[in-house]
Parts: structure tokens; sequence; C-alpha cells
């Protein structure tokens, strides 16, 4: 199975929250595992957030991104190419979604994920109705 992560919901992958053992089982029957060229920097960003506020240590830091390069190494990256950046103002038209969150999706159809995981529901919403099959792993 083609599956397209979002950067909220890969994030888990690497921080134990609610969500973290379906990410998991989601990579593991994965056949292609699908993410978009911002997902990186914005897990990096996540993780420097937690590293500031003192509940992430360096040493912790240090082997997430280590993995996250790691992990993404094996994955299908999706650029921004014209077809993407096209669907993603379509999406911003015809929905209610931050920037990020449109590029996110336009990569996943892109792709031609057969799944479509975040723990965005706004995003998923969108996602779903522009015929992404859809999962969320959010908050318990």
């Amino acid at each position: 199975m083609r599956v397209f992560f979002d950067s909220s919901a890969f994030v888990k992958r690497f921080i134990e929250e609610h969500g973290s053992d379906e990410i998991e089982g989601y990579c593991q029957q994965a056949s292609m595992l699908g993410l978009s060229i911002i997902c990186f920097p914005e897990i990096i960003s996540a993780l420097n957030r937690k590293r500031r506020e003192r509940t992430l240590s360096p040493a912790d830091y240090s082997t997430i991104k280590t993995q996250l390069a790691d992990d993404i190494r094996d994955a299908d990256v999706i650029n921004l190419s014209p077809a993407v950046i096209e669907r993603s103002i379509f999406l911003l038209e015809t929905n209610a979604l931050r920037s990020l969150d449109s590029l996110h999706i336009a990569c996943a159809l892109e792709w031609q994920a057969e799944c479509f995981i975040s723990a965005d529901k706004r995003q998923l919403q969108a996602a779903k109705k522009s015929g992404l099959r859809v999962h969320y792993v959010g908050a318990g």
C-alpha cells in the first residue's frame, strides 16, 4: 500500500504520543512510503521548539534527527513541481487550509497515495474531498 504521511502524523514515529503505535503499524504495512519535501524541515522545526522548551534533550534531538534522515532516505520524497503547486492552489481556493497543509495533500495526490495520514482533521477533510483515502491519528 502506498502510504503518504503529513508531518503532523510522521513526527509521531519519533516522539511518543497518542497515535505513535498506529503510525508504526502503517509504516510496517506500507509497500511504499511517501512524504512531501517540506516534511523534514517541518519536523525539525517542531523538534527544535521542543528543545527550546526543554522537553527534548540535545542528545534525544540528535538521535531523532538521525532516525528521521534515515527514514526519509527510504521514502519517496515528492518535490514541489508546477503540477503540485497548481493542485495546492486549487485546494486553497476550495478548502479552509493552511498553505503547507495544501502542499502535503497536493504531493499525496501527485504521488497517487492509497492512504493519506494526518493528525489534522481539517486537512483530512480536504484530502478526503479530493478523493484520497484518509486516516486520522490525533489526540485520544
